[in-house]
């Protein structure tokens, strides 16, 4: 921007002490100091308000390209599984039909015999098992709780005989007496 130097420099403090005088100069320098330190810090966060702004648009971008491929993800999968369903209930409309004797395409329920347990080996039809959900253990639960609240609410952590815990809690002896 401007070439300052140092002779240039020494040239324009002599004429602002000529100017200003010897007893104003020092609180005039002062002015100048702290708005040139004003201007600095706002060109400084205008730069970082930019820069800041620029970021999110990036992050924006980004986010709806996440977006997309997430969705284009979801109807692939959502596509691919509908297939799926309706080629398994054809399937088990077939076989269902084939051990009725008959076809029965006017039922919409879902089959939940296993149409393969012939090829196992199994005589009978096995039907799929049914989600439960875990029980809840008490020693999970117990250890979920965080350590500040078992000391706080004094709950023994480790175990400790009486001898040791009598020793832990005895007063400090104040050495020998002269």
């Amino acid at each position: 921007m401007f070439d300052l130097g140092i002779s240039k420099m020494a040239l324009i403090g002599a004429v602002a002490l000529i100017v200003i005088g010897p007893e104003k100069l020092p609180r005039v320098a002062r002015t100048v100091g702290t708005l040139l330190g004003k201007a600095q810090r706002y060109v400084n966060d205008v730069k970082a308000e930019v820069n800041r702004s620029m970021e999110l648009d990036e992050l924006r971008k980004m986010k709806d390209s996440v977006e997309s491929a997430a969705r284009d993800v979801e109807s692939t999968i959502r596509t691919n599984a509908s297939d799926f369903e309706k080629n398994l209930n054809d399937e088990a409309h077939g076989v269902k039909g084939a051990l009725s004797g008959e076809s029965s395409a006017g039922e919409d329920s879902f089959y939940t015999a296993d149409p393969y347990a012939e090829s196992y080996g199994s005589t009978a039809s096995s039907v799929s098992p049914v989600y439960q959900h875990p029980r809840k253990n008490w020693r999970v639960k117990r250890g979920a709780t965080p350590q500040w609240y078992k000391h706080r609410a004094g709950v023994r952590t480790h175990v400790q005989s009486g001898a040791a815990r009598v020793a832990r809690f005895r007063p400090k002896s104040r050495g020998p007496k002269a």
